[in-house]
């Protein structure tokens, strides 16, 4: 829509305030409502948010480590676009309207910081390559039974799940709550985030959603949207719903997992089928996947950025460990499905539910197309039967420490997104880190308290 339809919208539909977001370095999505008349104003002149948005952590606490802003700068205003390309209405809110927003700027340099402005200009390096990305994820998550007062009140320990058992792929258990799982595919629905499916997982409460594929970058804003949209709806049926990678060291993890394509730039041709060779992969394919297999071990923080990212990240628990490819297998890095020209894709396993969309869609598709620029050829054979015991291109980083430091001095990196983007967020990793060397944990007491 343009600005003049976007206003007439407003007017003959007596809106008084809009609501905008964008996502921060965590892929939490920070924003506010405002007056139409602030918004209207803000279609000409712009907007301006304190970048203390990008100067402080998933909780609020300022970073001691970042040059982008701090107590150095002052933490002053920094322009925002409103994008008009992303309006929606939010059937959870009285169809308020919304819009997302990045720190992009039509006349300089993007916010290194920015993780949306960091995909767009990927996906303008795949327009200009002469490509048409088109991107999917899926995640699985947690419901309990609590809301944030009550987990706080028991310090996160042993929250109530949404329904009991390992019932994956069940029929009965949605049933129990029918209103909730309803809600969830009729109000995406609403919301512009049409479902391809919904079903419980393995696990007591835990669901599994796939988005329809799209081009990538509304396909980040689709899968950020539904991150923030189902804890929203969980809140107004009392539940608590969670994306942690690995809440309980029993329980399987939760993937995000990425389908992504390549089509010529009317979007009527998949680049990657090619039926009459190999595996029907095109020579681009195996270029896209001998790109993503150099790159992933030097990026893996854009995939697996928490701690809790690498408790996912272990043999057996249907999440890869190793720098793997492979047709339809689950143990591997990649997985490619390619039974006709519709449906061939590669799906990036590595990449948890507590990923941040715009951050993990940058890095396959920038991954990708260093492959083809680069015409890497697909040495690597695929794996045949475990994945987790096919060391021959090696393992990933074993956690958020030493996979940071391999991004953090990896020229690749700096080249694929810019040194001011990889500065800014490896630090930030390395807070994260410090953080969790500070704490002390429940297994420790258990472990140490009484007996050293």
């Amino acid at each position: 829509m343009t600005p003049q339809q976007i206003a007439e919208y407003i007017q003959q539909n007596d809106v008084q305030k809009i609501r905008f977001a964008f996502a921060d370095i965590d892929g939490v999505l920070r924003g506010k409502i405002i007056h139409r008349k602030k918004f209207l104003e803000g279609l000409e002149a712009g907007y301006g948010f304190c970048d203390v948005v990008f100067g402080w952590d998933i909780h609020d606490a300022p970073y001691d480590n970042v040059r982008l802003t701090g107590w150095h700068s002052g933490y002053p205003d920094t322009p925002t676009r409103i994008d008009l390309g992303t309006f929606r209405r939010i059937p959870w809110e009285d169809d308020l309207p919304f819009f997302l927003a990045d720190f992009s700027r039509p006349d300089g340099p993007d916010l290194p910081a920015c993780p949306r402005s960091l995909l767009k200009r990927i996906a303008a390096q795949c327009r200009d390559m002469g490509y048409h990305a088109e991107f999917a994820q899926e995640f699985e998550w947690f419901n309990f039974r609590e809301t944030p007062q009550t987990l706080h009140e028991k310090g996160f320990r042993n929250p109530e799940p949404l329904t009991p058992g390992m019932f994956g792929y069940s029929i009965l258990r949605p049933s129990l709550e029918s209103a909730f799982h309803q809600d969830l595919f009729d109000l995406m629905a609403g919301f512009d985030i049409p479902l391809e499916g919904l079903h419980t997982e393995t696990g007591p409460g835990v669901y599994e959603a796939a988005l329809f594929h799209d081009e990538v970058v509304r396909a980040a804003d689709k899968a950020v949207l539904f991150k923030t949209g189902v804890k929203e709806i969980a809140y107004r049926h009392g539940l608590v719903a969670t994306f942690m990678a690995k809440w309980n060291a029993d329980l399987p993890g939760c993937s995000g997992h990425i389908h992504q394509s390549l089509w010529d730039p009317e979007n009527t041709r998949n680049l990657f089928y090619a039926p009459d060779r190999p595996n029907r992969m095109s020579e681009l394919f195996e270029h896209y996947v001998a790109g993503q297999l150099h790159c992933l071990p030097q990026i893996l923080p854009m995939f697996a950025p928490t701690i809790n990212s690498y408790k996912r990240l272990v043999e057996g628990a249907w999440a890869p460990t190793t720098v793997t490819w492979a047709i339809g297998n689950r143990t591997t890095a990649l997985r490619v499905l390619n039974d006709s020209e519709a449906h061939t894709r590669v799906e990036h396993r590595v990449a948890g539910s507590d990923s941040n969309p715009y951050l993990a869609l940058a890095a396959s598709l920038a991954s990708g197309l260093y492959g083809i620029r680069n015409r890497l050829p697909l040495t690597i054979p695929p794996t045949e039967g475990n994945g987790y015991a096919d060391l021959r291109n090696g393992r990933l980083p074993a956690n958020l420490w030493e996979a940071t430091q391999v991004m953090k001095t990896s020229e690749l990196a700096a080249d694929l997104f810019g040194t001011g983007f990889v500065e800014h967020f490896t630090a930030t990793r390395e807070w994260e880190w410090r953080q969790y060397a500070r704490a002390v944990s429940d297994w420790e007491l258990k472990r140490y308290f009484e007996l050293v």
